[in-house]
Formats: structure tokens, sequence, C-alpha cells
């Protein structure tokens, strides 16, 4: 598995992203072209708007339920590294930080952990400087 890095972290799930989404879009485009290029004007608008529910139904779907669930799991574990590294408690420097800072401080080893969520306590860091802030990269593997 290639080390995972800032400029790699994104992942890509093949079969939906280079796949499913090509061929709803193909579908998309060519009932786009009919409803236009036809007599049938109605019943191709009508496909394409099915075919529009059904990409951006399948987008919003497989995200929500994933990132809701990796969510509350990547809470956990900051809650449970940051109490084993430092033996304080995260709930209330949690409250602090918003969403973004929280995920990208996943990334951040146990020894640069305490340093780094100081430092976007006390700094208001964007999630992408806590990223770029990293010396050496805990890769999450594991993420959807």
């Amino acid at each position: 598995m290639k080390t995972q890095s800032y400029k790699n972290h994104i992942r890509y799930y093949p079969p939906h992203h280079f796949v499913y989404y090509p061929i709803v879009l193909a579908f998309f485009s060519f009932s786009i072209y009919f409803a236009v290029n036809t007599d049938d004007t109605l019943l191709w608008s009508f496909i394409s708007a099915i075919f529009l529910v059904l990409f951006c139904l399948a987008f919003m779907l497989r995200q929500h339920y994933a990132l809701t669930l990796q969510n509350r799991i990547v809470r956990l574990e900051l809650r449970y590294r940051y109490l084993a590294t430092t033996r304080q408690r995260f709930e209330e420097i949690e409250n602090k930080l918003n969403d973004a800072q929280l995920f990208a401080l996943r990334f951040a080893p146990d020894e640069e952990l305490y340093n780094l969520t100081q430092r976007a306590l006390n700094e208001n860091l964007s999630a992408d400087t806590i990223k770029k802030s990293i010396n050496n990269w805990k890769g999450d593997y594991e993420r959807v």
C-alpha cells in the first residue's frame, strides 16, 4: 500500500467514481441530446430528470451514510489518542474546534497531536493548514 501523505490522502472508490458516475452521466447526456433533437421532448426531458436524480441521489446517500459513521469514529479515536498521550480529556477541547479542524487532526501522529491541537486552538488554524503542518503524516487507510 502506498504511504499516505497530504498530496495523496483523497480516496476514490473506482466502481462508484469511475464506472457508475460516468455511465449515469453518459446516459444523462444522451437523454438531454434526445430531448433537444427529437419530437418526444417531454419524454426525453422526463428521462433526463430521472438520470439527474439518480446521479445526485447515489452521490448523496453514499457519502452521507459512510461519512456520518466515519465522523463518529474519528471523534472517538481522537478522544482516545488524546487521553492516551496527555492523560487529559479531549471533550472540552473538541467543542472549541470545528469539524474540519477535528478531522484534519486525525492525520497527526501521537507525538504531534497535542502541540498541533494547541496551535489549532490558539491560532484558529484551518483544516488545510493543520494538514500541511503535520511533519510525520499518520495515514488513514481505512477511510471512506
